[in-house]
């Protein structure tokens, strides 16, 4: 249960909290909803949904805080029956700034359950704007089947009538998901915000760092908050890693360790999937082997349902198609997040070392593996970046709106970047390039392998498919034998309004 007292009121938007790093426009989409609610008088429910650690508790305190509106915050305890949480609850309400009148609250909670909670709730809200916060929400629905039922009786007949922004939070994106789904009592009564990890250039902002050096963090820790938060301003990548991994209680091993051991508290096949994924096994087949038992590869109608669960549902891996004119196979599967990601490529084998007291193995193990995984982690946000470059005009080809890549399956050749119309299956190809991450410059030799295995691209057009070349450590190419050029500081540049 989390407690605060609100502030005297401030413009929501001119004063920024010295630790808290961007989020500015959920900060401006949260609070065009309070000033709805201001000029109607009525009700507004939001249901924000995130994975862990990306920030989901810290942007909403923060709301309050700068609102200086009377706010209730309760955050659900998992395992709590629905009488403990409701006496919680009741403490939370009693201690907030939020009743009228606090005398009129009673001493326990309603006998009715959540149903009769709610509905003291919004007997006791003011007249005046005020947000109400219900965090974890997941885990309510868990100790009472019937809570979504209830908060949509007492929504619709009480709370929105008053002017107060509901706030419905939670971890478990398919449960979540579920709250406002057609099919569910609340559906059509909540907007729906998924919170993201920080942007690239934010976590620039909050690791004082640039170029290369900022790409190296916002790979280490995913972009998430609770990582970010404890990465000293300026240090570089290599200084961080060196002092996290000798520490075996760093939130850089307690951050994917708390993640997945909740989303996957028994060791099964889901869990083995996902390994088998983060270790690098990208296509079905790899997966079903490197997934698979003494028995033999994870059968076909065990793995298909299993990684559509984990794309669709739980989202904690992304399936990447080939990009071009023609439709292509085979899918490439990868862990979404780039921090559970390094921790099961390398930092869980790093902490298993530094555990048992071995601190140097572990970073020398770090140091050997850190190149190779890093030129492929680096991949999908170097095409996320190209987007946004797009999408602003900073690339020759603002038609540009997907980038991916191509490769068939023989995976000979394989293309880095391959800018469309719109993926998987283009009508038009606008570039193709390619992403050298390496401590070595682009060079001829690698534009030759650039400009044959492009020309393997279904919708390549040599008279009117640019190039580009992205790379980490320059480029000795002749003047416009290439449209566009990358480095490290272009690929931030680009998340930078």
């Amino acid at each position: 249960m989390v407690l605060r007292r609100f502030r005297l009121p401030r413009h929501p938007l001119l004063l920024e909290a010295a630790v808290f790093i961007g989020r500015r426009t959920e900060l401006s989409l949260l609070t065009k909803r309070i000033d709805h609610i201001t000029r109607a008088g009525t009700g507004l429910a939001v249901a924000i949904r995130g994975r862990r650690q990306v920030g989901k508790s810290r942007l909403v305190q923060e709301l309050c805080d700068r609102s200086g509106l009377p706010y209730l915050y309760f955050t659900a305890v998992k395992g709590a029956s629905a009488t403990e949480s409701t006496t919680q609850f009741l403490a939370a309400l009693t201690e907030s700034d939020l009743p009228n009148d606090h005398g009129l609250l009673p001493g326990t909670p309603p006998a009715g359950g959540w149903g009769d909670m709610l509905r003291l709730l919004a007997g006791t809200l003011p007249d005046r704007p005020s947000i109400v916060v219900l965090d974890e929400v997941p885990w309510l629905t868990e100790q009472d089947d019937t809570f979504d039922g209830q908060l949509q009786v007492v929504w619709d007949r009480l709370l929105s009538r008053r002017p107060v922004l509901l706030l419905l939070l939670g971890s478990d994106l398919h449960m979540m998901q579920r709250l406002t789904a057609y099919d569910r009592p609340f559906y059509g009564r909540a907007d729906n915000l998924v919170l993201g990890p920080l942007h690239l250039a934010e976590t620039a902002a909050a690791t004082g760092l640039a170029g290369s050096d900022a790409i190296d963090a916002h790979l280490i820790t995913g972009g998430l908050p609770g990582i970010l938060m404890r990465w000293p301003s300026g240090t570089p990548a290599d200084d961080y890693l060196r002092d996290e991994c000798a520490d075996p209680a760093s939130p850089l091993f307690a951050v994917p360790e708390q993640s997945l051991a909740s989303e996957f508290p028994n060791p099964d096949v889901a869990r083995r999937v996902l390994e088998a994924v983060g270790g690098d096994a990208r296509t079905f087949a790899n997966i079903a082997g490197a997934a698979g038992s003494r028995d033999g590869a994870v059968s076909s109608g065990t793995l298909s349902p299993l990684l559509r669960q984990l794309t669709d549902d739980k989202q904690i891996l992304t399936a990447d198609q080939p990009l071009s004119t023609s439709s292509g196979k085979p899918a490439l599967y990868r862990v979404a997040d780039s921090n559970l990601r390094l921790y099961l490529a390398i930092l869980r084998d790093v902490h298993n070392l530094t555990r048992r007291g071995r601190p140097e193995a572990g970073n020398t193990l770090l140091r050997n593996r850190w190149t190779s995984w890093r030129g492929k982690a680096v991949e999908p946000l170097v095409r996320a970046s190209l987007e946004q470059a797009a999408a602003s005009g900073a690339l020759p080809w603002p038609e540009a709106h997907a980038v991916g890549g191509w490769w068939n399956r023989q995976f000979n050749p394989e293309i880095d970047l391959v800018g469309a119309d719109r993926g998987p299956v283009a009508s038009q190809i606008h570039f193709c390039g390619s992403l050298k991450w390496l401590g070595t410059p682009f060079d001829a030799r690698d534009l030759y392998e650039l400009q044959e295995g492009a020309r393997r691209v279904p919708g390549y057009d040599p008279a009117h498919t640019g190039l580009i070349v992205v790379t980490r450590s320059g480029a000795t190419l002749p003047t416009g034998v290439v449209q566009t050029i990358w480095g490290p500081d272009d690929v931030v540049a680009a998340w930078q309004a």
